[in-house]
């Protein structure tokens, strides 16, 4: 966009933050949101954090989201959606996240972040002085496990190299997420319900429900991956009918 430098293009491409990111500034309020954080801090670290970055690719079928120092004390994924979506499903996408992913961690050092009034600075930015948060490749993300930030301010360039090679995460791709971690947007994230994750929320949901998996099955542009956990999602929904 005019006026854009490499890396606010890409911020904006990817999280809808654009030219506001060089003042700090995150997410507006009142207008969905496009921009996820996953956080830990020590003792937990990459070690448990790459799990999440792994599934939500492998398991998932997501695209990678970025990799970040918080300049403070946690590494962060950050998630980018290609539609806005409320603050309430975003969280949902996270604590799902976490049950999976993370269920041996402390909430003490877990920080989700789908709130536009808790959401950090984007990076790169100097959290205090010699200390910058900023985005990391994957094969750099271990060394910063005791000393998560940057002490020279990251190159501007580099940064949006980095974030040039992601993409954002298509609303179909989203919702079936959301069912593969065993959550809707109707649904509280701490309800407790019998059967598998993806059958409960096929249960919940009836014909709306159904029609949406059907369409995720049936469309060849969604990962095969997630075509598969909607077509066994049917399938064992119809033997329980």
């Amino acid at each position: 966009m005019r006026g854009m430098n490499p890396l606010q293009f890409e911020l904006d491409r990817l999280y809808g933050l654009g030219a506001s990111a060089a003042h700090g500034a995150g997410p507006a309020a009142g207008q969905g949101i496009r921009a996820l954080v996953l956080e830990l801090t020590p003792p937990a670290g990459w070690g448990q954090l790459s799990s999440v970055w792994t599934g939500a690719q492998s398991d998932l079928g997501l695209p990678p989201p970025a990799i970040a120092v918080s300049g403070v004390d946690g590494l962060q994924l950050w998630f980018s959606l290609a539609s806005p979506t409320s603050p309430s499903a975003g969280e949902l996408f996270l604590r799902g996240l976490r049950a999976r992913y993370l269920p041996d961690v402390g909430s003490s050092h877990v920080r989700l972040i789908a709130d536009t009034a808790r959401f950090p600075s984007a990076p790169p930015f100097e959290i205090s002085p010699d200390r910058w948060s900023a985005f990391v490749a994957p094969d750099l993300a271990s060394v910063f496990a005791d000393t998560p930030w940057l002490d020279v301010p990251p190159n501007g360039e580099g940064q949006a190299t980095l974030l040039r090679a992601l993409e954002p995460i298509r609303q179909v791709a989203f919702e079936a997420a959301l069912n593969q971690l065993g959550v809707s947007k109707e649904e509280p994230a701490d309800l407790k319900l019998s059967g598998p994750p993806e059958v409960r929320t096929l249960e919940q949901g009836g014909a709306d429900a159904e029609h949406f998996l059907r369409g995720v099955m049936n469309d060849e542009t969604v990962p095969l991956a997630l075509r598969i956990e909607a077509a066994k999602a049917l399938l064992a929904h119809a033997k329980r009918s």
